[in-house]
C-alpha cells in the first residue's frame, strides 16, 4: 500500500520543469527519486529540471545514457543522475558507486527497474506518461516511505 500517491497534468514542458523544479526545493541528501516511463516520456527532462534548480551555478545537464552517471555539485549537497538503461549487470550497481550514493546523496535514476531488490525503500517513484496532446504528460508520483506525504504536501507545478 502506497503512502502517497499524487497525479500531476501537464501540458507543456515548461509545466513538467515547474514540477520538478518545486520538487528539487523538497529533497535532501539520501533522498532517491526513481525516474519511469517509455523511451520520450521525459524523464531526462524532468531529472535535467530538477538539477538545474538545485545548482550552485548553472551548467549543462547533458543526459547521462552513455556515462551512466553524473554527479553535480548543488545548494544541499551531492546530486546524482544516472541513466541505467544500458546497464547489463546488477553489480555494475556497486561499482558505479550508486547503492553509496543512495545514502549520501540525492540521486535521481532512470529506468529504476534495472536496480532490481536494489532500489531504496523509501525512494520516490515519478512516472511520466504520454497524454493525448503532444507535450503533455501524466506525472504520477508514489511512495510507500510515510515520511513524503508530509513533505510534498502542497507540491504543484504552478
Amino acid at each position: 500500500m502506497c503512502s502517497i500517491d499524487l497525479i500531476f497534468s501537464s501540458d507543456s514542458p515548461d509545466m513538467t520543469c515547474a514540477l520538478a523544479s518545486n520538487l528539487s526545493k523538497l529533497l535532501k541528501p539520501g533522498d532517491v527519486v526513481l525516474l519511469s516511463g517509455n523511451v520520450g516520456a521525459g524523464k531526462t527532462h524532468f531529472a535535467r529540471c530538477v538539477i538545474q534548480a538545485s545548482l550552485i551555478q548553472h551548467e549543462d545537464v547533458p543526459s547521462p545514457t552513455y556515462t551512466l552517471v553524473q554527479t553535480y555539485q548543488a545548494q544541499t549537497g551531492e546530486i546524482w543522475h544516472s541513466d541505467l538503461y544500458r546497464l547489463s549487470d546488477l553489480s555494475e550497481i556497486e561499482e558505479l558507486g550508486l547503492l553509496q550514493a543512495f545514502s549520501d546523496a540525492i540521486c535521481l535514476v532512470e529506468w529504476p527497474d534495472r536496480l532490481g531488490e536494489c532500489a531504496p525503500p523509501s525512494a520516490l517513484y515519478v512516472t511520466l506518461e504520454p497524454d493525448p496532446s503532444e507535450d503533455a504528460r501524466i506525472i504520477r508520483m508514489t511512495s510507500s516511505d510515510a515520511s513524503w506525504a508530509h513533505r510534498l504536501k502542497g507540491l504543484s507545478h504552478v
